[in-house]
């Protein structure tokens, strides 16, 4: 039996581990060859929460993907460099064939009061999740249209791209920016029969929350934040009685999103967030 993505391929940033890996391995499982970038390295203002993948975690992404018999290329390329990452994309397509399907996952996170968060933090906060949100849609929409054949772009904003939360400003800031992006270029590609939507998960099980940082922000009287002192904060988000949700619960929409079985969906925010927008 096909896959939902067969013959496709898809372009994923942030794949070395967490969401981005989880993605490249269920698009892969679902008939998708995959081009996997990721920065692998770390960046200074979000190493006081947590580290950044590595090009190990990368190598191990490209393994899991060719382990389900489908062909990756992956690349070290940080989505603030506009050439590194076209260059990682025209790699890609041109040894896959082609571009089907644009995810763009990359992002950080970090944490402070809004007037207290540095420059900074600022900038590289709106570096990643915005500016290179934008990059991983320009390098490959040219190659989409090209084509002829349609396709998908998927961003990954956040609860925080519907809302405001507290002491994280700049991420709101950056996820808010890109439904922005994606509802203008949603317009913009329609003609092409490109479809252009945004995920919206709440918290995700990945190291992106399980830092301190992000304990802190549930916590934030306690000089010594852990999970467990954090955890009435994480059930506080949201409607349904659970801290946070799984990497497959994004992926799953994400897999309906970039099949054709959305074939007619664009310009979506589409929350998978247990119910956090609407408490």
């Amino acid at each position: 039996m096909a896959g939902r993505l067969e013959g496709k391929v898809a372009f994923i940033t942030g794949a070395a581990r967490g969401q981005g890996r989880n993605h490249a391995v269920r698009m892969a499982e679902e008939g998708a060859d995959i081009i996997a970038v990721d920065i692998c390295e770390d960046i200074a203002t979000v190493t006081p929460f947590y580290n950044l993948a590595t090009k190990a975690e990368l190598d191990e992404t490209a393994k899991l993907v060719e382990a389900t018999g489908r062909r990756v290329v992956a690349r070290k390329a940080d989505v603030r460099d506009f050439d590194a990452l076209q260059a990682a994309f025209d790699e890609g397509v041109a040894e896959l064939g082609r571009i089907d399907a644009v995810v763009a996952n990359a992002g950080i996170a970090s944490y402070g009061k809004a007037w207290e968060l540095t420059a900074e933090q600022w900038k590289d906060m709106i570096d990643v999740n915005l500016t290179g949100v934008y990059h991983t849609a320009k390098v490959a929409i040219p190659k989409l249209i090209e084509q002829d054949s349609g396709g998908s772009i998927t961003f990954t904003s956040s609860i925080g791209g519907l809302k405001g939360i507290q002491h994280v400003a700049h991420y709101v800031s950056a996820k808010h920016g890109i439904v922005g992006l994606m509802r203008t270029l949603a317009n913009e590609l329609g003609p092409h029969r490109i479809r252009v939507n945004t995920i919206h998960p709440t918290n995700v099980d990945t190291i992106m929350i399980q830092n301190p940082g992000t304990y802190g922000m549930f916590a934030p009287d306690d000089p010594e934040p852990t999970q467990e002192k954090a955890m009435p904060g994480f059930m506080s988000l949201n409607t349904l009685p659970v801290p946070w949700v799984d990497c497959d619960d994004i992926s799953n929409a994400l897999l309906f999103l970039a099949s054709d079985e959305a074939r007619y969906i664009t310009g979506v925010t589409l929350p998978v967030d247990a119910g956090a927008f609407v408490k």
